[in-house]
């Protein structure tokens, strides 16, 4: 089957006449969807952490979470200076509780 007919059949608006072009959208597309579920999963574990109440709890999950955020860096899918901040925030929480 013709590339093109495949990313219209996937519902993938396309606008490139090149093979590369082409492949380099369906590329993107599958990029994508990777990052948007690390980056879900890594917000699910945040508003996990954020509704701890008991400090040796939150002691505990903070190095997870902060390797999960750092991961993230590394693959570049969200920006350092986020990450930073998020540990930041997460540290202080864990401080105060």
């Amino acid at each position: 089957m013709h590339p093109r007919k495949l990313l219209k059949i996937i519902n993938i608006k396309v606008m490139a006449n090149h093979k590369s072009a082409l492949k380099r959208i369906r590329q993107t597309e599958k990029r994508k969807e990777h990052n948007k579920y690390y980056a879900k999963s890594m917000r699910n574990a945040l508003r996990d952490f954020r509704a701890l109440a008991d400090k040796k709890a939150a002691e505990e999950k903070f190095p997870k979470l902060a390797s999960l955020i750092d991961k993230l860096v590394k693959k570049n899918i969200i920006h350092k200076n986020k990450a930073a901040n998020l540990k930041s925030k997460m540290a202080k929480q864990v401080s105060t509780l």
